[in-house]
């Protein structure tokens, strides 16, 4: 079901004896395509959903705040000059954003507020990004003298998973979380943060989610694994070609080159990032002439990639892929990091009914649990709801 305003309004008239404030959203995000590329220097490709977080907020007249999370139940109070800040991780999302807008000289004062979301969980489309976007843009438009431009505010949600809760992310969710356009993907270069629109008009095709609701437990780090892999070929590349930076430079006739003095598993990961930042300017060029065959097969061929080549595939993923080939979906992948999560899926809508039926079904045969699937809707990014 849909979150409504009406559905956090209720929550905080209850505890915050009757009084109303002004409502904010931010969306949750897909990535159409573009996967292990940000940390390679190369583009993403997001789109923001109509899924998100909404937040009820009223100044109250001190320095603290005051915050209800709907969802968790929980009531969290904390001091905005409180160096330590909250215990709660979620309330520290909301200080964390609060210190670095205050960072910013924006004159932030105390406030009640509560909130809830119906992004759904594990699904890789950033709950925390939509909290922080929300209450960064809430923050300026309530507080701000000087209002803060939307990528500022983007770093700013960035800043706050580095400094107060330990997560060293890249700035795509935030920042499809601020500059998210209805009926439009954001292409961003992620060495420039440089932005560009596309339209997404998919007539006769839906993109759908199905979550696999699992998550396997990894040993070691293996993110940090391909990242040091990546940077190592373009190091060893780079002195061959010193134009190239990172693989988003290199190209496979480079990559051959140097083949013999690379491992193996390093050959396989860049093979995939170098094919990876090609194929999202594909789509991109795809787009613009509505080639949505052309999309859906570089759907595929990045799944491909990210199961065989950069393997943060697992088996209900790759499964989840087959049979969307089976019923004919136009393209299949994963989305985000990987090892668990969801596909996301480009279907022809005379198909749709029955490839929502069919995979729940034979994921529910084989795995005895049921996917949960999520129609997508692009949608805008932060802004004030009343």
């Amino acid at each position: 079901m849909k979150l409504t305003i009406e559905d956090v309004r209720s929550r905080f008239i209850k505890h915050f004896d009757g009084q109303t404030g002004s409502v904010y959203t931010a969306p949750g995000r897909i990535n159409l395509i573009g996967e292990h590329t940000d940390y390679n220097n190369g583009y993403v490709f997001p789109g923001a959903v109509e899924q998100g977080m909404i937040a009820e907020i009223k100044p109250n007249g001190t320095r603290n705040v005051d915050a209800y999370s709907i969802d968790l139940k929980d009531r969290v109070q904390f001091s905005l000059d409180d160096e330590k800040g909250p215990n709660a991780t979620w309330a520290r999302y909301i200080y964390g954003v609060c210190r670095e807008m205050m960072a910013l000289g924006v004159p932030v004062e105390g406030f009640n507020t509560a909130f809830a979301g119906d992004v759904p969980l594990g699904a890789g489309m950033s709950s925390s990004a939509a909290l922080e976007s929300t209450y960064a843009f809430a923050i300026n438009d309530l507080f701000g003298e000087n209002k803060i431009e939307r990528m500022e505010l983007a770093l700013v949600g960035q800043r706050t998973e580095h400094k107060y809760i330990g997560v060293n992310c890249g700035i795509m969710d935030q920042a499809i979380s601020c500059l998210g356009k209805a009926g439009h993907l954001m292409r961003m270069d992620c060495r420039s943060g440089e932005i560009e629109y596309f339209p997404w008009h998919p007539k006769g095709y839906q993109l759908v989610l199905v979550n696999s609701c699992v998550k396997h437990e990894l040993k070691g780090s293996p993110y940090n694994e391909r990242r040091l892999q990546c940077e190592h070929v373009a190091e060893v590349i780079a002195k061959k070609h010193p134009e190239v930076e990172s693989l988003r430079d290199a190209t496979m006739e480079m990559l051959d080159e140097v083949k013999n003095e690379i491992t193996g598993a390093e050959y396989k990961r860049a093979r995939y990032v170098i094919g990876e930042v090609v194929r999202v300017l594909a789509v991109c060029e795809a787009l613009e002439i509505d080639d949505y065959e052309k999309v859906g097969q570089m759907m595929y061929d990045t799944h491909y990639g990210l199961s065989k080549e950069y393997e943060v595939s697992c088996e209900e993923l790759d499964f989840l892929n087959d049979v969307a080939k089976e019923c004919g979906v136009t393209g299949s992948r994963i989305m985000g990091g990987g090892f668990g999560g969801c596909t996301i899926n480009l279907v022809a809508d005379e198909l749709a009914p029955n490839f929502k039926k069919v995979v729940v079904e034979k994921f529910e045969e084989k795995y005895g649990k049921k996917p949960i699937v999520i129609d997508v809707v692009i949608g805008d990014g932060a802004r004030k709801l009343c």
